[in-house]
């Protein structure tokens, strides 16, 4: 009997403890809970994130041409100089040379008051992916079934934008070429004739 009065006894005390005020069940807290949501690993296949653009080029067809465009110059996170943008009116499935050029003059009906290839190391002509190439190099562009292309590419990593240096590519111009670079003819690639023209400005 005695037993019995004290198992009564500890089962009264735990079931006021339980029911005691300002006790409540314990359950995680908002911040715990995200903490335990974990985020989501990045798509290592999905393109950078945008960067605001530091130049900015409109090509304009040359004479007889009806190539043109717009083209925006940015700087990646970690340091590379890229040009993006579309550009309409070439040839269906087409490749085109496409470079960065020592004047930024498109004043000619053919485009060659714009000078030759952008050059300030004095190196030869060649892939921007190669040791050897041109501050103005940079990869042929290559046109869909309807003439459009778009622009993703990277610039020689030798140039910049803004420094007023040699080696600056605001006020130079940039060409579309009608035919691929072969990325070894020396000067140019034997990109041929000239499609349409712009100046890189700086961006507004």
């Amino acid at each position: 009997m005695r037993m019995i009065h004290t198992t009564l006894f500890a089962a009264s005390v735990l079931a006021l403890s339980a029911c005691k005020p300002g006790t409540e069940p314990t359950t995680p807290s908002s911040d715990a809970a995200d903490a335990a949501i974990e985020a989501p690993a990045a798509d290592p296949a999905a393109p950078p994130p945008m960067q605001a653009p530091v130049a900015t080029a409109t090509l304009q067809p040359t004479e007889g041409n009806t190539a043109a465009g717009s083209i925006a110059f940015t700087v990646t996170e970690d340091g590379q100089l890229r040009a993006s943008g579309d550009i309409s009116g070439l040839a269906p499935n087409s490749e085109h040379g496409f470079h960065i050029h020592e004047k930024g003059d498109c004043s000619s009906t053919d485009g060659s008051s714009a000078g030759g290839h952008f050059n300030p190391g004095n190196a030869d002509h060649g892939s921007v992916e190669a040791v050897v190439h041109h501050g103005g190099d940079m990869p042929n562009i290559v046109a869909d079934a309807q003439g459009n292309a778009h622009v993703d590419g990277p610039v020689s990593s030798n140039v910049n934008v803004g420094k007023g240096d040699e080696f600056d590519i605001l006020g130079r111009g940039l060409i579309v070429h009608a035919d691929p670079d072969d990325y070894h003819s020396q000067p140019t690639g034997n990109a041929g004739a000239r499609l349409a023209c712009a100046v890189i400005a700086k961006a507004e």
